[in-house]
């Protein structure tokens, strides 16, 4: 038995029993099912269920490890990275010790994809790969957290509501995250914030810097602390987001409405598109370690929020948005080789963007171009307050 036991990815030992366990899951093959076949009704997934159940035990037959399961989403994860990223670049590799772990923070726009592209970016330029912490709202039922803890999944527990729970809660989780990274040498990835930036805006929770700092020795300086756990700033910048209309109605119906109910298994639909909906291209970028004297965690959560605005690169789909909010285009660089947006022609982006938003609802269309050209605005008042 470990301390860490109740929110730790599955180890080894653990693989096959919980891989019989999810086949025999009634529950989790309908899901499967209905995911495979989302225009079929209710009735339909029981019927499939057997079939499904096969088609599983084949594919899962050879897995005796997390590194075979890995193995094996290694090649499903990469045929949707081929289909659905145009062009996916990596950059800052070389700032950092592959040969010791790091807590990579990264901004997040996607549940599943920010930390599946993190991890591929490091498994394929030879790194381990990572610890990712998942929020138990998403793993509400007893499948998810069981596909969640066996890709190396470990739980952060959000739903704990008495003062006292949550503190203890954090404190777990923050001695795990340093023990994973200084005791067992284990890559961990974390978002800056909990839940996504549905607007477009990347902004750290200083809480999440907060709760790193629980599991300080109290005669520890803070500022050592921090370079001891080894916080690399990670930043993505997708072109499109597949999650972009239901985003900007989210967002539109919190602010005339004042509340947004999701729907049932809203998160697992968001899940899907995200994984299977088209991107463009992607840019992963790797900042330096935090090796700074940061005196406290305001000092932290505001450096981590300039480095990973500074690294985000814009994609014309985030111009031209704030050119049909602004009617002017930006003085910014695009793209991986850094073009100066108003000196190109951009007729065939603005083609596809155009066709893109055709479908939304007008009513939230401004706010979905907000969602687009947030970053610029960033960028923009990143390079003014620098002047």
């Amino acid at each position: 038995m470990s301390e860490f036991d109740e929110i730790r990815p599955y180890n080894d030992s653990e693989v096959v029993p919980t891989l019989q366990r999810l086949l025999e899951d009634k529950e989790f093959l309908d899901t499967v099912a209905k995911l495979g076949l989302p225009r079929a009704g209710k009735y339909i997934a029981p019927l499939v269920r057997g079939l499904i159940r096969g088609r599983l035990q084949k594919e899962t037959a050879s897995i005796q490890t997390v590194a075979d399961l890995q193995a094996k989403i290694e090649f499903y994860l990469g045929r949707e990275i081929n289909r659905t990223i145009t062009h996916l670049s990596i950059s800052g590799l070389d700032n950092f010790d592959r040969a010791k772990a790091s807590l990579f923070v990264s901004n997040h726009r996607d549940i599943v994809m920010d930390p599946a592209l993190v991890n591929w970016s490091l498994y394929k330029n030879g790194f381990t790969t990572l610890r990712i912490a998942i929020g138990d709202n998403l793993l509400t039922k007893p499948f998810a957290s069981d596909l969640m803890r066996l890709n190396k999944s470990f739980i952060v527990n959000r739903s704990a509501t008495a003062p006292r729970e949550k503190l203890k809660a954090a404190k777990l989780l923050s001695k795990y995250i340093h023990h994973s990274v200084l005791t067992d040498n284990e890559n961990v990835w974390i978002a800056q914030r909990e839940g996504r930036a549905k607007d477009g805006i990347d902004v750290s929770n200083q809480a999440i810097i907060s709760m790193f700092a629980l599991s300080k020795p109290k005669t520890q300086p803070f500022e050592e602390f921090i370079r001891e756990a080894r916080i690399v700033p990670v930043t993505l910048s997708y072109e499109y987001d597949p999650c972009d209309t239901a985003k900007a109605k989210e967002i539109y119906q919190k602010e005339t409405e004042g509340t947004y109910k999701k729907g049932e298994h809203e998160d697992v639909k968001s899940i899907a598109t995200g994984i299977t909906g088209f991107k463009g291209c992607v840019h992963v970028h790797f900042g330096e370690p935090l090796t700074q004297n940061f005196e406290n965690a305001e000092q932290v959560k505001l450096h981590l929020d300039k480095e990973i605005i500074s690294n985000y690169v814009l994609h014309p789909s985030n111009c031209i948005a704030y050119e049909m909010l602004e009617k002017r285009s930006p003085k910014v660089l695009v793209g991986e080789k850094q073009i100066a947006f108003d000196t190109a022609d951009w007729q065939a982006e603005r083609k596809i963007f155009a066709d893109r938003i055709a479908t939304c609802d007008p009513q939230y269309l401004n706010t979905l171009l907000k969602g687009y050209a947030n970053p610029v605005y960033r960028k923009l008042s990143l390079t003014a307050n620098a002047e």
